[in-house]
C-alpha cells in the first residue's frame, strides 16, 4: 500500500500559501534547500510537477491546484481536530453520519434527526438508508456514527454496539376516505377481510401486527407487502389497502398522503432505537436527538378523535 508523506505535503502546502520557497522556509523555520528538496521528493512520488516558473514567480500547475485543494482540506481537518479536542468552536459544521433502517418511516426519521439541526453549533447530517444488518456492519467499521432502527441489536451479535431506546408509541391505521368510511365503524373488527398493505414478514412491526390480528381474530386481505415504508404509504394513498404507521406521526401522515384514520391501538407498540458504539451518548447532536425523541414519541399522539 502506498502512503503519502504528510511532511512533504505540508511543505508544498506552505509554499503554495506563502508564494515562494523562501517565504515558506521562513514560516517553517527550515533552510531553503531543505524545503526545496522535500518539494522535489513529493513531485517525484506523485510523478507530476506541482509548480512551474513564470519569471521569479512559482505558479501552481493544474495538478498542483488539485493537490493544493486536497492539502487544504487535510490540514483544515487537522486544525479542526485540535480545536475540537480543546473545546474551541471550529466554525465548521460537525458531520454526523447516520444510518437509517429502511423499515423506519421517513417521517419518523426526520422528526428524530431534526433536533440535531437546531443546535447552536452547526451540524451536517449525512444519512444512509439500508438494511439493518448492513448498517450495523458500517457502524462496526466506523463508517457511521449511529444507526436509527426499530429493533435493538441482539445479545451475542458480532458487532460491539449499544442500544439506546428513544421511545415507543402505538400505531394508527390509515386509508383513503372511501376505505376509512367503510372500515372505521366497529374497529378493530372492521379490519377482518379488509384490504391491507403491510410491511414484509420478519420485520418487527409485521410480527406485532400479525400477533395482534391473531389475538383479535382478524384476517385482513393482504394486497401488498413492502420493505420500504414510504413506498407502502404511496400504495396506501392510491387506495390499494389500509396501512399502519406510528401514532406519533399521525397528523403528518394524514396531511402528506391525504388519508384518514381508520382506528388506533396501543396493543401494537413501535419502538425506535439509536444504536451506537458509545455505551453513554456523548455527542451533543446524538444527545439532542435522544432527548427530543422521548418527548415526541410520548406526546405525539393526537388529542381527541382526529380523523
Amino acid at each position: 500500500m502506498e502512503w503519502l508523506n504528510y511532511h512533504h505535503l505540508l511543505y508544498f502546502w506552505t509554499i503554495a500559501r506563502e508564494g515562494s520557497v523562501s517565504a515558506a522556509a521562513a514560516e517553517l523555520r527550515l533552510a531553503q534547500p531543505t524545503v526545496s528538496g522535500q518539494l522535489r521528493i513529493l513531485e517525484d512520488t506523485l510523478g507530476e510537477r506541482l509548480f512551474r516558473r513564470e519569471g521569479r514567480q512559482m505558479v501552481l500547475t493544474d495538478t498542483g491546484r488539485l493537490v493544493f485543494r486536497y492539502a487544504d482540506e487535510i490540514f483544515g481537518i487537522g486544525r479542526e481536530l485540535l480545536d475540537t479536542l480543546k473545546g474551541r468552536p471550529t466554525g465548521r459544521p460537525t458531520t454526523l453520519r447516520v444510518g437509517v433502517s429502511d423499515v423506519v418511516p421517513k417521517l419518523i426519521a426526520f422528526r428524530l434527526l431534526e433536533p440535531a439541526l437546531k443546535l447552536p453549533e452547526p451540524v451536517r447530517i449525512v444519512c444512509h438508508e439500508d438494511h439493518y444488518d448492513r448498517l450495523l456492519a458500517k457502524l462496526a467499521t466506523h463508517e457511521l456514527d449511529l444507526v436509527v432502527a426499530d429493533a435493538p441489536i441482539v445479545p451475542g451479535a458480532r458487532v460491539k454496539a449499544f442500544n439506546h431506546l428513544l421511545g415507543e408509541c402505538g400505531v394508527s391505521f390509515f386509508g383513503t376516505p372511501a376505505l376509512a368510511d367503510a372500515h372505521r365503524r366497529r374497529f378493530p373488527r372492521s379490519l377482518d377481510g379488509a384490504p391491507m398493505v403491510l410491511p414484509v414478514e420478519h420485520t418487527p412491526l409485521r410480527r406485532m401486527l400479525d400477533q395482534w390480528f391473531a389475538s383479535e381474530g382478524i384476517r385482513p386481505e393482504v394486497r401488498s407487502e413492502f420493505e420500504d415504508s414510504a413506498l407502502l404509504k404511496v400504495f396506501g394513498q392510491a387506495g390499494v389497502g389500509i396501512f399502519a404507521a406510528p401514532t406519533a406521526i399521525e397528523s403528518e401522515v394524514r396531511r402528506q398522503y391525504g388519508v384518514r384514520v381508520v382506528g388506533r391501538t396501543d396493543a401494537v407498540r413501535e419502538r425506535f432505537y439509536v444504536i451506537s458504539a458509545e455505551r453513554r451518548l456523548q455527542n451533543p447532536a446524538v444527545v439532542a436527538i435522544s432527548e427530543s425523541a422521548r418527548h415526541m414519541l410520548v406526546d405525539g399522539r393526537p388529542r381527541g378523535n382526529s380523523r
